[in-house]
């Protein structure tokens, strides 16, 4: 899953939320000089990508995008997906998205010492472009995976996704609502094993 999933996988406990978010630049176990919360945060990180990574449906999404993308396709349909969940956001949540992204930020303006440097890096740009809450809108999307691209040198071709997006819209949202109803209840048990 990608950022606004795994925040929302969260359940609104701030440190876990941190260690949730940061997770991706957290090699092995280096994070031994964080508050034990917040290794709980990177902990969960884990355990949902491990069950995202083998769940039917992910795997399904993932495999209409592979001859175009090869190992880069499950990347795009972590993208995909929370794009679903933006755009259906209050489906899942009272909250509006705005303010539950405006209220992630302040939380980690208020972390900073804590955040690694690939996060402290991404974050202003982050926050300037409103990633999280444009991902509700397939311009939103079609950003990111361009700016995925680049990082990849050009060599993950992930821009053009935003064509395959397009082409399978109906069945990747219905993929993301059936596989994210059993994430939010795998998460929840393992959120209240911390």
């Amino acid at each position: 899953m990608n950022f606004l999933a795994h925040i929302y996988l969260s359940f609104g406990d701030s440190d876990i939320t941190l260690g949730n978010f940061i997770a991706d630049s957290i090699r092995g176990n280096k994070y031994k000089h964080l508050p034990p919360r917040v290794i709980k945060g990177i902990k969960l990180h884990r355990q949902i990508d491990t069950f995202t990574d083998a769940h039917s449906l992910h795997k399904k999404s993932s495999k209409r995008l592979h001859a175009n993308y090869s190992h880069y396709s499950r990347v795009i349909v972590d993208i995909y997906y929370d794009h679903f969940l933006a755009k259906n956001w209050e489906r899942y949540s009272n909250i509006p998205l705005d303010i539950f992204v405006d209220d992630f930020y302040d939380l980690l303006a208020d972390n900073y010492s804590l955040l690694p440097d690939p996060v402290k890096r991404m974050m202003p740009y982050m926050i300037a472009d409103n990633w999280i809450v444009n991902y509700a809108n397939k311009e939103g999307i079609a950003k990111v995976l361009s700016g995925m691209n680049r990082r990849t040198k050009n060599k993950s071709k992930m821009n053009l996704a935003i064509t395959d997006l397009e082409a399978y819209y109906e069945e990747f949202e219905t993929e993301f609502t059936l596989f994210f109803e059993e994430l939010i209840i795998f998460s929840k048990e393992k959120f209240k094993a911390l």
